[in-house]
């Protein structure tokens, strides 16, 4: 389904916001556009999954993503990454 106009707005302030974030969730957010997995991203950061999936969170509630049947919020969090570049 194409882009609404608020998703597109909510995305742009996500984007904002995640250029104030730490190195962690920045380097989280950069191994989830290369499509990796929790646990791909724990070793390569060298930290725990649970770590992971805490930051993970936290971006998610940084972009006000809530689960949704209908969206991915890994995708949505990952445009907003690109689209804060």
């Amino acid at each position: 389904a194409p882009y609404t106009r608020e998703m597109t707005r909510a995305l742009t302030k996500g984007a904002r916001q995640l250029q104030r974030t730490n190195v962690r969730f920045e380097a989280a957010l950069s191994h989830m556009a290369q499509g990796r997995s929790n646990t791909a991203i724990a070793r390569t950061l060298v930290v725990s999954e649970g770590a992971v999936e805490k930051h993970i969170s936290s971006i998610f509630t940084k972009l006000d993503l809530a689960p949704s049947e209908h969206e991915h919020r890994r995708v949505l969090a990952v445009l907003a990454y690109l689209q804060s570049d």
